[in-house]
């Protein structure tokens, strides 16, 4: 065995003694390095002749490349040794199910309002929506509502610019406006379809959606759901109201031992006004009169400003808040729960 060739094994040995990346590299320098055994032999071809020197140095690369084999050899060992090192530490168990995102839902509050309008759709009621910045005359005058009312404050309403001093605009403060303009238009879609002395068809609708006031704390927030409904023709009673929401009330709660008490109170938009409780005859609430809503006959100034005479048409109008039936529904004593966005109280309703 020549120079070249023991210089060849003995590169082959060092490799092979190394453990660790850090070693191989080590064992490289002796070899191939700036300093190496290589890199010496190249240095001592200075003192041959050219024919000596290409003989040489054929010789002498032959060599380093049979040493760079061997390096890349060992190299790619000690890569697969640990990898499969790796791999049997961090083995997988493919027998599990994998990991999946978690499947979202409607808010509770979304989930009430599809069971309201559920529940007074099958009674015949349309749904309505209507814009929720509002100008004064559809949020206040139509309703009756006088202009030294505490609402009309600024305090008291969120005002927004647009309109004009006399009309200003503002986020609307229920959605009794709602009422207004679907009458309005029911009028003159059956005015323009139908001969002026031809009676109306019934406006039965209600109005759900967002409305805005200056409160804020464990039962009211300044953005809150409002439902209101109404029924307009010619032979509607406060007896059709009672009958109405009382099945609606144990359709929502699905309780037919639901006690409903109608109590005298007073809204500028209906005459005669009533407050509406219920009492629950089992459960946590049990016994507690518990108010939901407000109602009554629509007053008169009302019904002309919807385009109709109060003299031939009647009817009845309700409002309740959607966070507060739905905090009945759920057992939620926090309305502020409802818009904190916390995924963790928000899934138990998926």
């Amino acid at each position: 065995m020549n120079e070249l060739d023991a210089l060849v094994e003995s590169a082959r040995a060092g490799f092979a003694q190394a453990a660790t990346p850090a070693d191989l590299e080590n064992a490289k320098a002796v070899y191939l390095g700036k300093s190496g055994r290589i890199t010496e032999l190249m240095k001592g071809m200075g003192s041959l002749s050219v024919d000596e020197k290409k003989t040489r140095g054929a010789a002498i690369n032959q060599a380093k490349q049979a040493i760079e084999g061997a390096l890349h050899a060992r190299r790619q060992a000690l890569a697969d040794a640990e990898l499969e090192a790796q791999l049997k530490a961090e083995a997988l168990d493919v027998s599990l199910p994998g990991r999946q995102r978690g499947q979202g839902g409607l808010h509770p509050v979304s989930l009430t309002l599809e069971r309201i309008e559920s529940i007074f759709g099958s009674m015949g009621f349309d749904v309505a929506e209507g814009p929720e910045i509002e100008s004064d005359w559809f949020n206040f005058t139509a309703l009756n509502t006088p202009a030294d009312h505490p609402a009309r404050s600024m305090h008291d309403t969120f005002y927004v610019e647009g309109g004009s001093a006399d009309a200003p605009n503002l986020l609307r403060t229920h959605t009794s406006p709602v009422q207004v303009r679907h009458a309005l238009q029911h009028v003159e879609q059956h005015r323009a379809l139908s001969d002026t002395g031809q009676a109306m068809p019934e406006i039965r609708v209600i109005a759900p959606g967002r409305t805005y006031r200056v409160d804020s704390d464990a039962t009211h927030s300044p953005m809150f759901h409002q439902c209101e409904g109404l029924w307009i023709g010619e032979n509607v009673s406060f007896k059709d109201l009672k009958f109405v929401f009382t099945n609606f009330c144990r359709a929502f709660f699905e309780r037919d031992d639901l006690v409903l008490r109608f109590r005298p109170s007073f809204f500028p938009f209906t005459e005669p006004s009533a407050e509406i409780d219920i009492q629950f005859q089992s459960g946590s609430l049990a016994g507690r009169w518990l108010e939901v809503a407000g109602s009554g006959q629509v007053h008169p100034n009302v019904v002309r400003n919807m385009g109709l005479d109060p003299e031939r048409y009647i009817g009845f109008a309700f409002g309740m808040g959607l966070d507060r039936f739905t905090m009945l529904r759920y057992g939620v004593n926090d309305l502020r729960l409802f818009f904190d966005g916390d995924i963790r109280f928000l899934t138990q309703f998926r």
